[in-house]
């Protein structure tokens, strides 16, 4: 069996709102297709969320002019509801997201583990990019 190190990246940031609502926008598939973009000029028209260990998930995520798209899924490894979602990506990659309740904020912190085809910074920008509009959008609905 081939050992290999891999390269995990973090992004976090602190949303304005109750661990509850983060949690349900977090994880409502009709959330996600609202959010989970990089920039406006993509969309996720299509989401699943099956949100429990051995659950299974998936969004279709395309640029808006329909130069690009694939589909984002994977299956739950451990789920604890408002704390904690680890999953395993298809290709395998591992994320750990950690929910934690700071009054009346939520404090989100996500590790991933980095793929071999684009550069770290361009991964951490993109995984930023979607985590900053997760938080625009749960701070303002």
């Amino acid at each position: 069996m081939e050992t290999v190190n891999k390269t995990t990246i973090t992004i976090e940031t602190t949303v304005k709102a109750p661990v509850e609502k983060v949690w349900a926008y977090w994880s409502g598939p009709e959330h996600i297709i609202k959010w989970a973009t990089p920039s406006p000029d993509w969309h996720t028209p299509r989401a699943e969320n099956d949100l429990r260990t051995g659950g299974k998930f998936l969004s279709r995520m395309e640029a808006k002019d329909g130069s690009f798209g694939f589909d984002f899924g994977g299956v739950y490894d451990n789920v604890k509801t408002n704390e904690l979602i680890e999953y395993t990506i298809g290709d395998g990659r591992k994320v750990v997201t950690n929910f934690t309740k700071k009054g009346n904020e939520t404090r989100i912190v996500q590790t991933f583990e980095a793929e071999n085809e684009n550069p770290i910074e361009m991964q951490r920008g993109g995984w930023q990019a979607i985590l900053d509009s997760f938080k625009n959008y749960t701070e303002t609905n």
